[in-house]
């Protein structure tokens, strides 16, 4: 019997002392429920003026390229630049053959030496033709009293008649030929000029200060008249061809026209570029319209290189500069009021880059000025969410 009330014994010594420490043991302490705060960066609402930026993809061009082209058939003598070079003005770049060159000129001064020749020859024969005339006409008006008079043929007349006909018609001739003289003079004369012209192109020099872009032949190559040889371009005239979009070409337009100097920096490699907005196309496609900029410090530039700058764009008035965490939905930012967030609608004015660091730049019509504005992105931002502003 006892072995059976031992387990019951046991079991409610065990619940009685349960009960003895739970109704002994210490209170809870109360648990106070806090709102939870987002601790963030904000900045003092200050409206400033500012530039905005426009990011460029453009290629480097030189409006002033030139061609030089072979100016007759011939054989190349020599070519004394490579591609890159720099030569100053008046350097030799080529040679074409003189031999290819010399015996045009010297026909060409030759027919002008025959024409003189000719010339001179007219003036003295045109002197014994009329004097022909005179003696064929006196002849004819004898045997034209013969005739009358019955003591002659009419045969003999008729031949004197034909002798003076003959006679005449040589003057005549010989007299076109002498009006004519200063025409063909003229035309063999300007055929001279062009030889000696081509003689002298035999010789492509720089007309100015300039790079070579491509060599297109070698010495020994036999080339026609306007096949292109080389390409130069003067490297203090380059210019970066960009497209920008057409809501900011009247902008742009509108700036050159108050003469504001809009400047863009690019690198290309180790170099920053600087240029400065020259023109504006007047035509646009759906990819925008493009824009001209004349770099100021081009000459170790080569053409065709493709580069990415940044514009400035013409100032812009009361707007807040603020990062990119700052905006929340692609409209709006948040105010910080009484340690909760108030969200205010923005415009978008654009953005200013600054080599790596890109800011945006908005107006906010419902700011209060020095208010804090969050700098800080939240996905969970709402209007009255508790925050609190970390110290700088």
């Amino acid at each position: 019997m006892r072995r059976r009330l031992l387990p019951l014994v046991i079991i409610l010594a065990a619940v009685g002392v349960f009960v003895l420490l739970k109704s002994t043991r210490p209170a809870p302490p109360a648990v106070e429920v806090r709102e939870r705060v987002w601790r963030i960066e904000a900045s003092a609402s200050e409206p400033v003026e500012a530039r905005p930026t426009l990011v460029l993809y453009g290629r480097i061009e030189a409006p002033d390229r030139i061609r030089a082209a072979a100016p007759v058939s011939g054989r190349l003598l020599e070519v004394l630049v490579r591609d890159g070079d720099r030569v100053a003005a008046g350097t030799v770049l080529a040679r074409l053959d003189p031999r290819d060159l010399q015996p045009r000129v010297a026909q060409a001064r030759g027919d002008v030496d025959r024409e003189r020749i000719r010339h001179r020859g007219d003036l003295a024969a045109i002197e014994q033709e009329r004097a022909l005339l005179a003696l064929a006409e006196a002849k004819q008006a004898r045997f034209e009293k013969l005739k009358n008079a019955r003591l002659g043929a009419e045969s003999a007349y008729d031949q004197t008649r034909e002798e003076v006909a003959r006679v005449r018609l040589s003057l005549t001739q010989r007299q076109q030929a002498i009006a004519e003289h200063p025409a063909r003079l003229s035309q063999l004369q300007a055929k001279l000029a062009e030889a000696e012209r081509d003689a002298r192109r035999g010789e492509i020099v720089a007309p100015f200060a300039a790079r070579i872009g491509k060599v297109e032949v070698a010495a020994g190559d036999q080339v026609q008249p306007g096949q292109a040889l080389l390409s130069l371009y003067a490297s203090d005239a380059l210019f970066l061809r960009a497209r920008v979009p057409a809501i900011y070409a009247e902008e742009l337009r509108m700036a050159l026209a108050r003469g504001e100097q809009l400047q863009a920096t690019a690198d290309f490699g180790a170099t920053t570029i600087r240029a400065r907005l020259q023109r504006i196309s007047g035509e646009a496609d759906a990819r925008g319209v493009d824009v001209l900029l004349r770099i100021e410090d081009g000459a170790n530039l080569p053409v065709g290189a493709f580069v990415n700058a940044v514009l400035e764009r013409p100032p812009v008035a009361d707007v807040l500069v603020l990062p990119f965490a700052a905006l929340h939905g692609g409209d709006r930012i948040y105010a910080v009021r009484d340690g909760r967030l108030a969200s205010l609608k923005v415009t978008r004015v654009g953005e200013r880059r600054e080599g790596d660091d890109v800011q945006l730049l908005v107006r906010v019509p419902d700011a209060r000025a020095g208010e804090p504005v969050m700098r800080t992105h939240l996905p969970n931002a709402i209007d009255g969410l508790a925050v609190e502003v970390a110290a700088p």
